[in-house]
């Protein structure tokens, strides 16, 4: 779909559409979306097939400067469904067990006043590494994006070629590398505080010259058990657009964003299903979209 408007729209709102191609995942410069994992972000599971199935919900209502000001409203809503499959095998490198994941979103997106799309994202796969000691977990990950998904261009200011921000593709590979840890305060490992840091390294996005910023994000939790296989905790994420864009007419700008929230999540042995369900507002927001995000997991092991 083209992106239209009803109506004529000055040059600041011109500026923010154009600005919007990945802003409206709530991730400027990189695949992943900030908020997917929380309270033991950084801990894989034993050794076993899983799916694992993320409901990810953005909302935003306005757009800020690099000042973290309110600079355009605008309303953004975005729906991702997207089915993991997770193989953590038996195979062992230095005490610490071999893993392989596959990941493709399916994505809503509506930018009021514009346009709204259903579309195929860009599909991931990664290898992993992940070891368990008595207080600690570690896990680690060498990943790839690929640009499969719905991805095309309009044109934009002085004829330049940008990314239409509707579809779900990015169009552009990218290379991820993954590493965390979580430690368990006490012996019954009731407490637990997690980090998960991931690093991005993007390629030419397709039509438009443009290769976007590298990216980090960092995400996790304090969380308590407060029932045998219940967890409380307080989750956050910070992602930020470390090198700036390359290509002809880019902006300077580079974007970055911080939340927290609470969550909880809950584990049922009987029929090996977990369930998380996190909510995190953005208080911190520069050259994007700031807004609200909840997701609910369900993970099931076979």
């Amino acid at each position: 779909m083209r992106i239209q408007s009803a109506k004529p729209i000055g040059a600041l709102l011109t500026a923010g559409l154009f600005a919007l191609p990945n802003c409206l995942q709530a991730q400027p410069t990189a695949h992943y979306p900030a908020g997917l994992e929380g309270i033991k972000a950084a801990s894989l599971p034993p050794p076993g097939v899983y799916l694992r199935d993320y409901n990810w919900f953005y909302y935003a209502d306005h757009i800020n400067d690099s000042q973290n000001n309110k600079v355009l409203d605008q309303t953004a809503f975005i729906y991702a469904q997207a089915p993991r499959l997770l193989w953590i095998t038996d195979a062992k490198i230095l005490d610490g067990n071999l893993g392989v994941d596959a990941l493709i979103p399916f994505m809503y997106k509506e930018l009021k006043g514009f346009d709204q799309d259903f579309s195929v994202g860009d599909m991931f796969f990664e290898g992993t590494w992940s070891r368990h000691w008595k207080q600690w977990d570690l896990a680690f990950g060498v990943g790839a994006w690929a640009p499969t998904g719905e991805f095309s261009t309009l044109t934009g200011p002085f004829g330049r070629q940008v990314a239409n921000p509707i579809h779900a593709g990015e169009g552009y590979w990218g290379e991820m590398l993954t590493a965390g840890a979580t430690w368990y305060a006490d012996e019954a490992k009731k407490w637990s505080f997690s980090a998960l840091n991931r690093y991005e390294f993007n390629q030419q996005q397709e039509d438009t010259g443009m290769t976007p910023g590298q990216a980090y994000t960092v995400e996790g939790g304090i969380g308590y058990e407060v029932l045998k296989g219940i967890d409380l905790g307080a989750i956050g994420y910070y992602q930020q657009q470390v090198t700036g864009d390359s290509g002809n007419g880019v902006s300077s700008g580079r974007n970055r964003v911080a939340a927290i929230g609470p969550e909880i999540n809950a584990f049922f042995p009987k029929i090996m299903l977990g369930i998380s369900l996190r909510y995190a507002y953005e208080f911190l927001a520069d050259n994007r979209l700031q807004g609200n995000t909840c997701t609910l997991t369900i993970t099931k092991r076979f």
